[in-house]
């Protein structure tokens, strides 16, 4: 017997991407067939301390193998509220307004379902990462864009996103340490965005995933420094990109009890629970602050050696105060837009980029492309090889 397929024409138009056609798998995809080294996708080709394998090994040997509490394991959950008490100064409670979640992605998506109506405004800084935008269209919210220009490298233009705030609007988006431009919140960003609140009440989403991988001695200013913010804000992280651990996908979200009820009501019925052993693993290996207190030296050594080779090829290198992704402008390179000029890097050179028009709605064309360097040294050094060898 024979069975029709579900008639495409009936399902519901959607703008969201096909799975595995987002330009971070296609280049990926590509990468491999080439056998180019891969500077695209933002993970680490280097293994994890083998103190929080052990650790994780531990939770296992130990019996943490079945369902965490669906807010997260309580231990974890006081090790996250004293750690944003010892750098940002905010006390969250770690009952009421502290969530582990799957990751930041699906920490991102709980909040928005949770706290965006259909017809709800969201606004975001573009070039904006890509979950954003599915994340606001699933909720039946209308995205409004505020860009952040290059000429201002990159830095936000607070009185373009005062005067995108309407009604409607009911969140603004922020991704600080920015991927993909690299750029830092300052104090004066600070001081902007408490006038913003102060005078319309709108609720802020800060992705702080990068939080520990800023440079050059400045500190991370967290939305949670500042005591009207965090009383308007639900905090993101992810531990990640802090401890080289993207595959065990355990993030963490920090909201006034209000905000944190609604949004566990949505998490409860996305994930229920996350990764048991891990959360226990990553509640003991906290205890120590070394690791992420020596990040931005163990990234910025990446960062440099990566820019100095950078240097030596007809790239021109943007600056990159955080995060370890840096951009970099090849028009003295090619006239090809950055979608072809990426694949040309791929087949011609060997070496796998992000084109940063991918992180905007509309078509642009900045001949500006995003390089990955949380690799191994020697990683690094074969891509630069490669890289000097880009002609015209």
């Amino acid at each position: 017997m024979s069975v029709a397929p579900f008639p495409a024409s009936r399902l519901g138009p959607t703008r969201l991407p096909s799975v595995g056609t987002t330009a971070f798998t296609v280049m990926s995809q590509l990468a491999q067939q080439h056998g180019a080294i891969n500077l695209g996708q933002g993970f680490p080709d280097f293994n994890c301390d083998p103190h929080l394998q052990a650790l994780l090994t531990e939770a296992m040997d130990a019996g943490h193998n079945q369902y965490a509490p669906m807010p997260g394991v309580p231990a974890l959950r006081q090790a996250i509220r004293a750690k944003n008490a010892r750098l940002y100064g905010h006390c969250y409670d770690a009952d009421a307004e502290v969530t582990i979640t799957a990751g930041a992605t699906q920490a991102i998506m709980a909040a928005v379902l949770a706290l965006v109506a259909p017809g709800d405004e969201v606004i975001v800084l573009e070039p904006v990462y890509d979950s954003y935008g599915p994340s606001i269209e699933l909720a039946g919210g209308r995205i409004v864009r505020v860009p952040l220009e290059a000429a201002r490298d990159y830095a936000p233009d607070w009185e373009r996103v005062r005067a995108a705030i309407t009604p409607r609007t009911r969140l603004i988006m922020l991704n600080f340490p920015h991927n993909p431009t690299g750029r830092c919140l300052a104090a004066a960003d600070l001081r902007a965005l408490e006038d913003i609140v102060a005078a319309t009440g709108v609720l802020l989403l800060s992705d702080e995933v990068y939080e520990h991988i800023v440079f050059d001695g400045q500190p991370h200013r967290s939305l949670a420094g500042s005591p009207l913010l965090a009383a308007h804000t639900v905090l993101i992280s992810s531990f990640g990109k802090t401890f080289h651990t993207t595959g065990w996908k355990v993030g963490t979200l920090c909201a006034p009890r209000a905000l944190t009820a609604e949004i566990r009501k949505v998490h409860q019925f996305m994930v229920f629970a996350v990764n048991t052993p891990a959360q226990h693993a990553f509640a003991t290996y906290l205890r120590d602050p070394l690791p992420y207190e020596t990040l931005p030296a163990f990234y910025q050594a990446k960062r440099d050696l990566f820019v100095a080779g950078l240097r030596d090829t007809p790239f021109r290198v943007l600056p990159c105060p955080g995060t370890y992704f840096v951009l970099a402008d090849y028009s003295a390179v090619s006239a090809l837009p950055e979608a072809q000029f990426a694949q040309r890097m791929i087949v011609d050179w060997g070496v796998a980029v992000i084109p940063v028009s991918v992180f905007y709605d509309q078509p642009v064309d900045h001949r500006v492309v995003r390089f990955c360097f949380a690799k191994r040294d020697d990683t690094l050094r074969a891509a630069l090889e490669r890289l000097a060898r880009v002609t015209t």
